[in-house]
């Protein structure tokens, strides 16, 4: 999920660059989206990668709190 919203949103970063270069009207059709994902894709991903990163990390201790009881 991480890796797909980010990946796409990357992607549609090169479309617009894409559109741009041809001078493709960006007001109408998907386009307006396609502009937009940037904007709402990366923060949700680096949102996510960050949780990821929280959760092994809670993992990892309670893991090694866990085995020191033993």
């Amino acid at each position: 999920m991480i890796a797909s919203s980010i990946g796409l949103s990357i992607l549609a970063i090169f479309a617009n660059l894409a559109i741009s270069a041809a001078g493709i009207d960006k007001s109408e059709g998907l386009w307006p989206t396609i502009v937009l994902l940037p904007t709402i894709g990366l923060p949700i991903g680096f949102i996510l990668i960050f949780v990821l990163l929280i959760m092994s990390v809670v993992s990892r201790a309670r893991a090694a709190r866990d085995a020191g009881k033993q």
